[in-house]
């Protein structure tokens, strides 16, 4: 493992602006999906804990180079550490979880915990968290996460939940510095998933270069 694979990881997902955050009722829907997501052009992929085999599916996409995947929806440090195992770069939570930051943090493994407060923000920087999750996003205005960074401008922010090809690029705009996205991006057939995910790229590069 390179010592800098953590920086990299980081740097990675906030210069794609973008993670596909994959749900499925079976590890073959799941797989399709994300195959879809790549083939439309979206390298960063969270495969949520709410799948059965989500560490099948990351274990199946691990070595893939072109791809980044991690794990969502990971609420405790043993589903953190079997996620590791299975090859996850990132780890992503609904919530801040101490122990689970100590965890990622032995392992040099991202962790990206939900936050909504400026008080859980600092809880989660003072954990060693480099990249913050802004959840649910549908609950917030553009303008508080510009109140959020005001006290504490440095701070990185993922944006999860509510955004769709018609507000991502208002977030970005507004602070973030990558989105979450998940149901309006990856429903329907392979092909609508890849042209979703082709719209979602191109909106970014169209406003934001």
């Amino acid at each position: 493992m390179s010592r800098f694979e953590k920086y990299e990881i980081l740097k990675t997902l906030t210069e794609e602006r973008i993670v596909a955050v994959i749900r499925g009722n079976s590890t073959k829907e799941v797989i399709d999906t994300v195959e879809a997501c790549s083939e439309g052009g979206i390298k960063a992929i969270e495969v949520t804990y709410t799948i059965r085999t989500a560490s099948e599916v990351i274990s199946h996409f691990a070595s893939r180079e072109e791809l980044i995947v991690g794990a969502g929806t990971v609420l405790d440090p043993e589903t953190a550490r079997i996620a590791i195992l299975a090859g996850s770069k990132f780890i992503v939570g609904p919530n801040f979880s101490k122990d689970v930051a100590v965890l990622c943090n032995r392992y040099q493994v991202p962790y990206i915990p939900g936050c909504q407060t400026v008080n859980e923000v600092i809880s989660a920087l003072e954990s060693g968290c480099d990249l913050i999750k802004l959840f649910p996003g549908n609950n917030f205005d553009f303008s508080y996460l510009k109140a959020l960074k005001a006290p504490i401008p440095k701070v990185k922010f993922m944006v999860t939940g509510g955004v769709d090809v018609d507000n991502i690029t208002t977030w970005l705009k507004s602070g973030a510095d990558a989105v979450g996205v998940g149901g309006n991006l990856v429903k329907g057939s392979r092909e609508d998933i890849i042209r979703s995910a082709e719209e979602y790229l191109s909106r970014i590069k169209g406003e934001l270069g």
